[in-house]
């Protein structure tokens, strides 16, 4: 479990105890609803940030096209 948290702190750049601290506060928040708010959806998908390799020509335009065919706000 430390390496997870060890691991998930320096995705996420946060000290070990703050990441440990916001896991508490959702625990403890439960279905109750008077947690702090929540992750910000940055925190919620930084794991995720640098995991596509756009390396190759044209990579990025086609994953933009591909994001704006595919979002609701747009059609």
């Amino acid at each position: 479990m430390l390496q997870r948290i060890e691991r998930a702190a320096k995705e996420r750049g946060i000290r070990k105890s703050q990441l440990v601290r916001e896991a508490l506060e959702q625990y403890l928040a439960g279905p109750t609803g008077d947690a702090p708010v929540g992750l910000s959806v940055r925190d919620r998908i930084a794991p995720y940030i640098g995991s596509i390799n756009l390396s190759g020509p044209g990579d990025a335009e086609a994953i933009a096209d591909r994001v704006r065919r595919r979002n609701w706000r747009d059609g």
